[in-house]
C-alpha cells in the first residue's frame, strides 16, 4: 500500500487518498498568502485570511495540471505514491507518442503560408505531445501561429475546439490572424463577444472570457479543447469557473507572454491548463533579429517636495500637474514615427493629453484616441491606419492597447500614467517590439515623477524602481534622465 493513492475525477482534478496527517502536509505545500490581500474588502471584512488553498481538505481534490509537483512534494518527504485507473478518466497525464518533432514542423508548413520559427515548432511539439501546458512567450514571439497549428490539428482529429480571450480586440485579430495565414478561418470559426450568439455548429469558438463565464455547464459539454490565449489577464475566479465547467475536455493549452511573478499566480494557471513551458525570450527574440531593438529613456521629473498621505491623492496631483501633462504633449508632437501613448484615467488625463496633443498637430497628421467606450470595430481600423501611416499619434488606454493589438508600424510608446505592473509593463512595451516596414528599433520613453519629502519616497518614485527592476532581470536597455519640472 503507498502513502499516496492518485486517481482522475475528471480533466480538472484529481483525487488524493492518503493518511489524514499527510492531508494536513498536503494542504500547507499548496496554500499561499495573496499579494495585497490586505486591501481586499472580504480581508477587510474578516471573512478570508487571506490564503488560497489548492487543495481541498473536503474533497480531497486539486487541479490536474499540479501533479508534477505533487509528485515532487512525495521526493522530498519520502512519500510513496501510486495512479489508480478508472474507467472514465485513466492515468492523470498521458503521453501522446503519435507526435514527433519533424512531423508537427511538416505539418506547420502544409498548414501556413510561411516557415515557422524553430521555437515555435517546439512549442507546438511540446504541448500537442503533452496533451496539456501553460506556454509562456513574450509578446511579439507569435503566440497566434503556435495557436492557429493546435487548433487545426485538433479540428483535423474532429475535435470541438473553445480559444477563449480577454478582449474583444483579441477576439477578431486572432481569427484575422488565421485568415492571414492561409485559412478560410470564418468558415470554421464562430465569434462571440458583446451580445453575439453563444452556440454555433461550427468546430471553433473564439470567445471572450466575459462572454461565457456566467452560462451554464451545458454550453461548456462539447468541447474537448479549450486554449487560453493572454491566460494572466482572465480574473482568477472567472478563469477557474470556466475551466471547471470544461470538466471533459482533456486537451488544455494556455498562452501568456508574462506571469506576475508570484507563485500564487503561477501554481493557479498551471493547475488548470498544465505545466509550464518557456518557449523563448524577448532578449533572445532580439538577438536573433525576429524584434526590433529597444532603447528605454526613464524620466525622471523633478517636482517640489510633496508630501502625500494617500497613493490617491499622489496621482491627482501628477494628472492634473499642467506642466507636466505639456510635456507629454511636447514629447509625443516633436517625436518621428508612429508613436503610442498610454495612460489610465480616461476623462481626467487621456482625454486632456489628447486634446493637447490633437491641438497642437498640424491636419495633416493623424491622431487618435481609444479607451474602452470605443468600438472593437473602430480599434481594429485605428490599428490597420497606423499600419498605413509613419506619423500617427495614438492616446490610449492601458486597458485597450496594451495587451493583444498588434501594430508593427510602431516607433515610439510612452508610459504617461504610473504603474508597478509587471504583466501591465511587459506587455505594454510588446506593442512597440514588432519590425515592420523600414523599422527595426522601438522606443520607450518611461515617465516618472520624484516629489521626495525629506528621505520618504514618493508612490510614483517608487513604482519607477520595480519597473527599473524588471528591464534589468528582462536585459533591457534603459538609460535614467532628470528633467526639472519645479516651479
Amino acid at each position: 500500500m503507498t502513502d499516496l493513492v492518485i486517481s482522475k475525477s475528471n480533466e480538472v482534478f484529481l483525487k488524493i487518498t492518503t493518511d489524514p496527517h499527510i492531508e494536513y502536509e498536503l494542504r500547507d505545500h499548496f496554500t499561499f498568502e495573496v499579494p495585497n490581500a490586505k486591501f481586499m474588502p472580504q480581508y477587510r471584512g474578516k471573512n478570508w485570511n487571506g490564503e488560497i488553498h489548492l487543495f481541498d481538505m473536503r474533497s480531497k481534490k486539486i487541479y490536474v495540471g499540479l501533479l508534477d509537483k505533487i509528485v515532487s512534494f512525495c521526493k522530498n518527504y519520502n512519500y510513496t505514491y501510486s495512479f489508480e485507473e478508472n474507467k472514465f478518466y485513466g492515468l492523470p497525464f498521458e503521453i501522446n507518442e503519435e507526435i514527433s518533432y519533424e512531423g508537427v514542423k511538416g505539418y506547420m508548413g502544409s498548414i501556413c503560408s510561411f516557415s515557422p520559427r524553430t521555437y515555435q515548432v517546439e512549442g507546438v511539439y511540446d504541448a500537442l505531445r503533452h496533451n496539456r501546458k501553460l506556454l509562456i512567450s513574450p509578446t511579439a514571439s507569435g503566440k497566434s501561429l503556435m495557436i492557429y497549428a493546435i487548433v487545426r490539428y485538433y479540428m483535423d482529429k474532429k475535435k470541438k475546439i473553445l480559444v477563449v480571450v480577454p478582449t474583444t480586440s483579441l477576439v477578431e485579430q486572432i481569427v484575422g490572424d488565421f485568415q492571414d495565414y492561409g485559412w478560410d478561418a470564418d468558415s470554421y470559426c464562430h465569434k462571440i463577444y458583446s451580445g453575439k450568439e453563444k452556440y454555433s455548429d461550427l468546430p471553433v469558438t473564439v470567445t471572450t472570457w466575459q462572454s461565457i463565464y456566467k452560462l451554464d455547464r451545458n454550453f461548456f459539454e462539447d468541447y474537448e479543447v479549450v486554449i487560453g490565449d493572454e491566460a494572466h489577464q482572465f480574473k482568477s475566479k472567472s478563469l477557474i469557473g470556466i475551466m471547471t465547467k470544461l470538466a471533459d475536455a482533456k486537451y488544455r493549452f494556455g498562452f501568456t507572454g508574462t506571469l506576475d511573478g508570484t507563485q500564487t499566480h503561477k501554481w493557479v494557471l498551471e493547475g488548470v491548463f498544465g505545466p509550464s513551458y518557456k518557449v523563448t525570450q524577448t532578449a533572445e527574440l532580439m538577438s536573433q533579429g525576429h524584434l526590433a531593438t529597444l532603447d528605454i529613456n526613464c524620466i525622471v521629473l523633478k517636482h517640489n517636495p510633496q508630501k502625500f498621505e494617500v497613493f490617491e491623492d499622489e496621482v491627482q496631483y501628477i494628472i492634473n500637474h499642467d506642466k507636466r501633462n505639456n510635456f507629454i504633449k511636447n514629447l509625443a508632437v516633436d517625436l518621428k514615427g508612429n508613436t503610442l501613448v498610454l495612460f489610465q484615467r480616461v476623462e481626467s488625463h487621456g482625454a486632456v493629453l489628447h486634446d493637447l496633443i490633437n491641438s497642437n498637430t498640424g491636419d495633416d497628421r493623424k491622431v487618435f484616441f481609444i479607451h474602452g467606450g470605443v468600438h472593437t470595430s473602430e480599434r481594429e481600423l485605428v490599428r490597420e491606419i497606423t499600419e498605413k501611416e509613419d506619423n500617427a499619434i495614438i492616446v490610449a488606454s492601458y486597458g485597450t492597447f496594451s495587451t493583444g493589438i498588434n501594430i508593427k508600424n510602431l516607433h515610439n510608446v510612452i508610459f504617461a500614467s504610473p504603474s508597478k505592473s509587471r504583466i501591465r509593463n511587459l506587455q505594454s512595451i510588446g506593442r512597440v517590439l514588432r519590425k515592420g516596414k523600414n523599422k527595426t528599433k522601438a522606443v520607450l520613453y518611461d515617465i516618472s515623477d520624484d516629489c521626495t519629502y525629506g528621505s520618504r519616497k514618493n508612490y510614483t518614485l517608487n513604482h519607477l524602481i520595480e519597473r527599473i527592476k524588471i528591464y534589468n532581470e528582462e536585459d533591457f536597455n534603459y538609460e535614467i534622465t532628470t528633467i526639472n519640472l519645479k516651479e
